[in-house]
């Protein structure tokens, strides 16, 4: 089963994230198969980048976000 989900980067108590695609079976921050995004909540405002064409793709290939994720792919019109 794959997922799209985030992975944590940054230092601590400053985290930012990838929105990856991932098998379920790995670890959060493990291998990945591809990159779709970026999410970064401690900026002001808050930086969500997400590539429209990949996201859309994997979702039609069976891909589950996670709620998370679901919830920031509809914050950017997915």
């Amino acid at each position: 089963m794959v997922k799209i989900r985030l992975k944590r980067m940054g230092a601590k108590k400053a985290p930012f994230y990838r929105i990856v695609v991932a098998d379920a079976r790995t670890q959060r921050d493990g291998k990945n198969l591809e990159e779709i995004g970026i999410y970064d909540p401690t900026k002001e405002p808050t930086v969500l980048k997400v590539d429209v064409e990949a996201a859309k793709k994997w979702l039609a290939n069976g891909a589950q976000p996670t709620e998370k994720v679901r919830v920031l792919l509809k914050k950017s019109g997915i």
